[in-house]
């Protein structure tokens, strides 16, 4: 069911080009240097990532605190693994109108859509006890 609606959204909202998921290599030129907010489809944000050179980022749930991580390609899904949590999180991701779109792969047959939208700023982090 997931497919059919997100085949339906891009097809709404993206050129036919990009109904194919990102390659890494695409993934990687579209993503490095850049920061981008983390949202379900129409809930709003609840995270946010920078993504840095040689494929490391830097995660947050929009408290404050960060979590290290690198981003790598397995199986055509783009794998993130962070220090907090040794499980990687593979999602699928589509480029449209207004960012990317993922889809989540350790739970492919959940219909929750996540929007990727840049943000202006990186990620800010506190330090220790702030």
């Amino acid at each position: 069911m997931i497919r059919a609606i997100l085949a339906a959204l891009v097809g709404m909202t993206a050129p036919a080009a990009a109904q194919t998921a990102l390659s890494a290599d695409a993934f990687e030129a579209y993503s490095e240097g850049r920061t981008f907010y983390f949202g379900v489809e129409g809930e709003g944000i609840y995270g946010m990532e920078t993504y840095y050179p040689d494929r490391r980022v830097i995660w947050t749930f929009m408290d404050g605190r960060c979590e290290e991580g690198i981003w790598y390609e397995e199986a055509g899904n783009i794998c993130f693994s962070y220090d907090f949590d040794p499980d990687p999180q593979c999602w699928r991701m589509f480029e449209v109108d207004s960012g990317l779109m993922a889809v989540f792969m350790n739970r492919p047959d959940s219909d929750t859509l996540y929007t990727v939208t840049p943000a202006p700023n990186a990620v800010v982090c506190q330090g220790p006890g702030v």
